[in-house]
């Protein structure tokens, strides 16, 4: 995976519309199909309790509504608005498959082993990325610390850090 450079701004603007906008067609989708399903399968009247007994109903409309959010969503993630969005989020899924990985990754760094200390590089440098796009200053300081300290034991075993190099199957070693 390759480092890109992504507008703070443009990158708010989308995450957010796509929020907005999953959350109102989950709403909208929900209304649209537990009133149909009402129409169909409903009760008529109201009980003594004052319940209409179709919460069922309104609960399998939520649930069609997600489904159908989820496969609307799956198929619109493709398209070239999205980029920055799917970037990020593949980012973070990175991230994890790392952080399970990051003692043993730590370990061996401390052995100067160089793929680690590029795993180690590439996984402080995008996670700082990340924080900067999500507006997350409170550990960024630390990740950039660590960032410092890794470039400066890069520096004095004279290991050359290109982020370019860095790639997904140097995380099977560990």
């Amino acid at each position: 995976m390759k480092i890109q450079n992504i507008d703070k701004d443009t990158y708010r603007k989308k995450t957010n519309l796509v929020m907005v906008s999953f959350v109102a067609l989950l709403a909208a989708l929900a209304i649209l199909f537990g009133s149909i399903l009402i129409a169909f399968f409903g009760f008529e009247g109201v009980t003594k309790s004052g319940s209409t007994g179709n919460f069922h109903l309104n609960v399998l409309g939520v649930i069609l509504s997600l489904i159908a959010t989820s496969f609307i969503m799956n198929k619109v993630k493709t398209y070239p608005y999205f980029d920055d969005i799917m970037y990020v989020w593949k980012l973070k899924q990175l991230h994890h498959r790392i952080y399970r990985k990051l003692a043993a990754i730590k370990t061996k760094a401390e052995q100067n082993d160089h793929d680690s200390l590029l795993i180690l590089a590439f996984y402080y440098t995008t996670q700082k990325q990340v924080f900067i796009l999500d507006n997350n200053t409170l550990t960024i300081t630390s990740v950039q610390k660590s960032i410092n300290e890794l470039y400066e034991k890069a520096a004095e075993i004279n290991f050359g850090i290109d982020l370019n190099d860095f790639n997904i199957d140097l995380l099977n070693k560990y």
